[in-house]
């Protein structure tokens, strides 16, 4: 199975601004090479995957860069940069110290803060509390929706939401599904990209995990918008973050046992990250039959750190 791998200006702003630090690396690793970016896809590429190559002594392809060789095409040879190396990823020094960086905050808090919550919290509690903010991001997405030309897909995520705000007790059920009305996860990143911001260098920030430079600047078009974000009081709101960031990293620990027997933990969480987000912005487009696609390009709500976390006045 291929693996789907999405401060405070308060009355005390030194105490807030540790706990929001300290809560931000609770999902930090999980969501958490030189040469031309390219991010177009190539027309008439194969539905399969392709399949992997013979062991080798060299270092061969991840599976998520076979996907993307299946679904757009192959790199040009001239922009493959020098072997093992990533086109998309010019700066993998920098990043790959982060990616460690972030690696030694997920094992020493925010796994241990997983694990914790999974073995105190019921199931069914866990579900309310994952259906709760996933309805909180369904305004932003519906905007995003509305930018990028997709007026269905908009008016599905605004209904979802007031359907589930209400009937759904605030988001803690989720009859929006029963209903019919499918979950819709758009953000800014993706409508920079639709807007033709389609090159775009692979960059792995500390605590926010993977990114690309275009995806950065749309995190911080989202976090305006954030539900959370407007809370006043910092320890509620500081709480709800705490929470929401416990909850994504629950979500990644059915993958930790494939990164953990991963040759390349940074190339795996990297090419899978770029490869769903090209089908999210553009591969979704024109596309009838997604039978033959990994499941972590069709997951809708992806496993990345939200613009909820971002601290108001940042």
């Amino acid at each position: 199975m291929t693996i789907s791998i999405r401060f405070p200006t308060s009355r005390r702003p030194a105490r807030a601004a540790l706990l929001v630090a300290v809560l931000l690396a609770l999902a930090s690793a999980g969501c958490s090479s030189r040469g031309e970016v390219r991010d177009e896809p190539a027309a008439g590429a194969p539905d399969a995957t392709v399949p992997a190559p013979p062991a080798t002594d060299e270092p061969g392809p991840t599976a998520a860069e076979r996907d993307f060789e299946a679904l757009y095409g192959p790199v040009a040879a001239d922009a493959a940069g020098p072997a093992g190396s990533n086109p998309r990823d010019p700066w993998e020094g920098f990043n790959r110290r982060v990616h460690r960086f972030n690696n030694a905050l997920d094992q020493n808090v925010a796994r241990p803060a997983a694990e914790a919550y999974v073995a105190v919290v019921p199931s069914p509690v866990r579900t309310g509390v994952r259906n709760f903010f996933s309805n909180l991001g369904q305004p932003v997405s519906a905007l995003n929706a509305l930018l990028q030309g997709k007026p269905v897909q908009a008016g599905q995520a605004l209904g979802r939401f007031v359907l589930n705000a209400t009937l759904g007790v605030g988001g803690i059920f989720d009859p929006a599904t029963d209903a019919g009305l499918p979950h819709r996860s758009e953000d800014f990143g993706q409508t920079l990209g639709v807007w033709g911001w389609r090159e775009s260098r692979y960059l792995e920030l500390p605590l926010f995990g993977p990114r690309t430079v275009r995806d950065t600047f749309g995190l911080a078009g989202d976090a305006p918008l954030s539900p959370v974000r407007q809370i006043d009081d910092d320890v509620a709101r500081v709480g709800t973050q705490g929470l929401q960031l416990v909850d994504l990293r629950t979500r990644l620990m059915a993958i930790d046992s494939l990164r953990e027997g991963a040759a390349d933990d940074y190339a795996l969480i990297r090419d899978a990250w770029l490869q769903r987000r090209d089908y999210q912005i553009f591969g979704d487009r024109g596309r009838d039959d997604e039978s033959g696609l990994p499941d972590y390009l069709l997951e809708e709500e992806p496993p990345t750190i939200p613009a909820d976390s971002i601290p108001p006045g940042l």
